[in-house]
């Protein structure tokens, strides 16, 4: 497949050229709230000292592959941001731009969409989903076949069907074999599935009314409070069962023919942060300036084992590692006052905001032999472009109505020097319902309400001359500038009311 590019040229890089060889692995691994300061080497490349929360694994791939500097989430929330990335659609196309929060909600994924796994699978790729769904499912009422559609937080039990997850969850979206939490440590539910069936987490493992009053530590019971779970949830295993999941897939598939893609999609560093005193005899609970950091240590480790059991099994350089965000890191008071700063100090804001520490992501891609190490590029990168990106990897073929916003960076991956990257993208925010448009380095965000009712702008930036987004730099009075004002919002209105496409069809 190839993508038509209609966008001016921001590709800085050079890199070899490609050469053509078997169709490889690839290995899609998308943390929850890790922002740009969250990886160690660019801690140290901002202070030029030992990193706080060291990610001895995230900086070998960096080294070893590319980082981007200027790649976004789809929003700077994690449900909304799954839809966008997984479809390759901006999340206003969704029935719920805003995201889908609650477990059994219908899906925002609509019939004639594809998916990551879709493409893969068509291809003839192995595909396995391991990790945080929260993109809503279907389950049946207790003794019906009638589908349950209630909200999952909720002081009393459900009538609801948790032993099997009827439709619309990874096993029917495109993955051979999957692990799914389907709202991540941030339950309810507070449950696993393999394959679509529970798994339970222990022999006595029964499901419950999940609460402070039953829960075995009540610390696991998220901010998001109580509803279904597993009597055995324990928050400080999950990343260990999920990176051991991750690998069994990986040594089972690469005794296959065909070659494998994994959707890893690790709950870390979601709150609650419930770090285990020690992972393989090393120090983790205590060893940074948070718990918030220590779970940075945590997502390392998940990653360790992942590029492990690829070695292990000899397909390492044979396999292609994407590695991102859902959104922008978390603020941490703690870790601040010592200097570790997700947003990564460079940027203004966090996580749920419109200024671009809400979706300023690492973005790192690895491909020994065809991507050179130490690689750099800053072409603005958006999380719905991975999907395009993967259906060119894989040799995968979309139709006109899919993925409408997904912009393929493959020819970049490769070493195409003539590639030209997307000059726009549309963004969105987090509660507050701001809306975002990039175009080169203006930016403006506009405020709406969950209707996307109004768009209504409230500031305008030139990032070149104001990364920080200071507001005594926000141009949005200026008279100046009110032409820009107006096109711009113009323009974002435009797009949004054109139900085609806003790349060219390859």
């Amino acid at each position: 497949m190839k993508i038509i590019t209609v966008f001016p040229c921001l590709f800085s890089l050079a890199l070899v050229p490609f050469v053509s060889a078997a169709q490889p692995n690839i290995v899609f691994i998308m943390a929850d709230d890790f922002g740009l300061g969250d990886v160690g080497r660019q801690y140290e490349e901002r202070t030029g000292q030992a990193a706080l929360a060291p990610t001895p694994t995230l900086d070998a791939l960096a080294n070893e592959g590319l980082w981007f500097s200027d790649a976004h989430s789809p929003t700077a929330l994690c449900s909304p941001s799954r839809y966008a990335v997984m479809t390759g659609n901006y999340n206003y196309r969704s029935y719920a731009p805003w995201g889908v929060w609650g477990t059994f909600r219908p899906t925002a994924i609509a019939v004639g969409d594809t998916t990551l796994g879709l493409v893969a699978q068509n291809a003839g790729y192995n595909t396995g989903f391991i990790g945080k769904w929260h993109l809503g499912g279907d389950f049946y009422k207790k003794g019906t076949t009638e589908i349950f559609r209630g909200k999952d937080r909720t002081g009393k039990p459900l009538d609801v069907d948790l032993t099997k997850w009827v439709d619309f969850g990874p096993q029917d979206l495109g993955f051979d074999y999957d692990y799914t939490l389907p709202t991540g440590i941030q339950g309810p539910i507070y449950m696993a599935f393999e394959d679509g069936i529970w798994s339970p987490f222990s022999p006595d493992s029964e499901i419950i009314h999940y609460d402070e009053r039953t829960a075995k530590d009540p610390f696991f019971i998220s901010d998001k409070g109580a509803g279904p779970g597993d009597s055995e949830w324990d928050t400080y295993k999950i990343n260990e069962i999920l990176a051991e999941k991750a690998a069994g897939f990986i040594e089972r598939s690469a005794s296959q023919a065909e070659p494998f893609f994994l959707c890893y999609w690790s709950p870390t560093v979601h709150v609650p942060h419930t770090p285990p005193v020690e992972l393989d005899g090393k120090p983790i609970r205590g060893s940074t300036p948070s718990h918030h950091t220590d779970m940075n240590r945590v997502f390392d480790w998940e990653v360790e084992k992942i590029v492990t059991a690829l070695k292990a099994a000899n397909v390492y350089d044979d396999t292609i590692i994407i590695l991102t965000s859902d959104n922008g890191g978390l603020w941490d008071p703690v870790a601040e006052k010592v200097g570790h700063l997700s947003n990564g100090g460079i940027v203004r804001g966090t996580k749920n905001h419109p200024w671009e520490g809400g979706h300023l992501v690492p973005l790192i891609v690895t491909w020994p032999g065809v991507i050179p190490a130490n690689s750099r590029s800053d072409v603005l990168i958006n999380g719905t472009d991975i999907l395009a990106t993967l259906a060119d990897i894989v040799g995968g073929s979309l139709l006109e109505s899919q993925a409408k916003d997904s912009y393929s960076f493959y020819p970049l991956i490769k070493g195409d020097t003539s590639f030209q990257a997307r000059d726009e993208v549309l963004l969105q925010a987090g509660a507050q319902c701001e809306l975002v448009l990039r175009q080169g380095d203006w930016k403006l965000v506009m405020q709406s309400d969950w209707e996307l009712s109004k768009m209504e702008p409230i500031a305008l930036f030139n990032l070149a001359n104001n990364p920080k987004e200071a507001d005594q730099g926000n141009l949005i009075h200026n008279p100046e500038y009110a032409s820009k004002v107006a096109a711009m919002h113009a323009h974002y209105i435009k797009v949004r009311n054109n139900p085609n496409r806003t790349v060219a069809f390859p």
